[in-house]
């Protein structure tokens, strides 16, 4: 194996932008497409809900595929570059045309049809470019600090392109809608979707074309490949991999159930003439706090504690922000700034937490490589990319079946004068349901993932240190 180079100050700013615009993609699809089809162009809550868990199950074939062609890659730029570059080119072209959907197919069974369609290609393509991006961080750092700190880089700039949309999606949407012409809600948010995807197209090829031309992974030509069979079975056989992967399905699928249902919970809820406003007020701060946890609050925690010590500290953090949350809810509060309150823990919680898995996912490659034999990054992240798209699945499905059973859409509220208020034509039983599905799922999932976490995990700090020393060895003799 080619020694390794000092990564330059160049190649993790290109390598961190490329998360960002990865992650902006991602956010995207992950908070608004659920939204956008059900709310805007009228498919219903459950079908919205079948259509993104199959998906998911579709991923779990085409996910270790797309690993085991990226580790037989073999070309003058590397194995993982050339699908990076082909992964975002396609899934910028599906993202567009995602939130473009055709006016014709509103409201018929023919849209039903498209979200499926471009909902099962956006994820294909995601995964050509998702899979390579994280497999890259084994493939040119070192173990121990090196890796551990650019993943760090990275999982916090992904962090800031995922809040960059919490943040700006509505306001974007609205400002873009009414400039293409839009003078109804109905017709800024079609007009608004279509053009903000686009923007968020362009500047997730940009930043990946400055990953790929900056960012130079080492040799791996030698390394050995594996089917999809084997590939499953590497990862049963890697028990740490095993259970930082169930652990990552356990935290987005509590995540991600709020993060689809708090636009929900302001329109038809919260409510008020206001509610936009404090849609975006929230999410704002909700960013910044996400942002901040994670290039701020991790590195000083870091210098004071072990990343699992860390882990635990955050999910708990996370769970008291939930109860905050839900009694809050009840409160019949009608202040934006009340809620900043929980908002504080669940979003630095979920920063934090998405470095953390990053992470620990990384250290399980030098463990499987020293304790199997084998070196298998696109094994290792590609089962990433399916487990937190499985996770966004799962909540989704849960979401809408919350929205269904509790009649929250623009159609069922018809009877009340939306310019007024939104939650005037919402029951008082529509509500609680909204609230009990958005706070007390997601306390029951981080609640799991401790006790799963805690019994199954095994890599401490100084365990890693050793094992890296060990792989380093191993290393050298070849």
């Amino acid at each position: 194996m080619e020694s390794q180079e000092k990564l330059t100050g160049k190649a993790k700013l290109s390598y961190a932008l490329g998360a960002v615009g990865k992650d902006m993609v991602y956010m995207l699809s992950a908070s608004y497409v659920l939204y956008y089809f059900q709310d805007v162009m009228g498919v219903s809550a459950v079908a919205m809900g079948v259509i993104l868990l199959v998906a998911r199950i579709f991923d779990a074939f085409n996910d270790p595929l797309m690993g085991t062609i990226v580790a037989k890659t073999r070309t003058r730029w590397g194995k993982f570059r050339p699908w990076l570059l082909i992964g975002t080119l396609t899934n910028a072209v599906v993202l567009f045309a995602m939130f473009a959907a055709p006016l014709s197919l509103r409201d018929t069974s023919g849209m039903v049809a498209y979200a499926a369609i471009a909902y099962i290609l956006w994820g294909v393509t995601y995964t050509m470019m998702d899979i390579p991006y994280w497999s890259m961080i084994p493939a040119f750092t070192e173990g121990g600090k090196e890796r551990e700190n650019l993943t760090t880089l990275a999982r916090s700039c992904a962090g800031v392109g995922s809040a960059i949309i919490t943040i700006v999606t509505m306001i974007a949407v609205n400002a873009l809608g009414r400039l293409a012409g839009g003078t109804v809600n109905s017709e800024i948010e079609i007009l608004g979707f279509k053009y903000f995807s686009a923007v968020v197209a362009l500047l997730f090829i940009v930043f990946t074309v400055l990953t790929c031309v900056n960012v130079k992974e080492k040799s791996t030509s030698q390394m050995e490949t594996v089917s999809v069979r084997q590939m499953f079975g590497a990862l049963i056989k890697n028990n740490q991999a095993l259970a930082v992967v169930v652990t990552i399905v356990l935290i987005n699928c509590a995540i991600y159930i709020t993060s689809n249902l708090v636009i929900y919970f302001f329109k038809y809820d919260f409510g008020g003439t206001g509610w936009y406003n404090s849609y975006t007020l929230f999410n704002t701060f909700g960013g910044g706090v996400q942002i901040l946890s994670m290039m701020l609050l991790y590195p000083a925690l870091r210098r004071r504690f072990t990343n699992m010590r860390i882990f635990y500290i955050s999910l708990i953090m996370g769970m008291c922000g939930y109860v905050v949350l839900l009694g809050l809810a009840f409160t019949g509060m009608n202040s934006v700034f009340v809620l900043f309150v929980p908002a504080l823990f669940i979003f630095a919680t979920s920063g934090l937490l998405n470095i953390l898995t990053t992470v620990f996912l990384a250290n399980t490659v030098d463990y499987g490589e020293l304790t199997l034999g084998r070196r298998d990054e696109s094994v290792i992240f590609s089962m990433q990319t399916f487990v937190v798209k499985l996770a966004s699945g799962i909540a989704a499905f849960i979401a809408s079946l919350c929205l269904q059973i509790n009649k929250l859409s623009d159609k069922a509220v018809e009877e009340a004068d939306k310019a007024v208020d939104w939650s005037l034509g919402v029951s008082e039983a529509a509500k609680i349901g909204l609230r009990m599905t958005m706070t007390v799922i997601p306390i029951v999932g981080l609640a799991i993932a401790v006790f799963w976490f805690r019994k199954k995990y095994i890599l401490t700090d100084e365990k890693v240190a050793e094992i890296s020393a060990q792989v380093r060895k191993l290393h050298e003799k070849v």
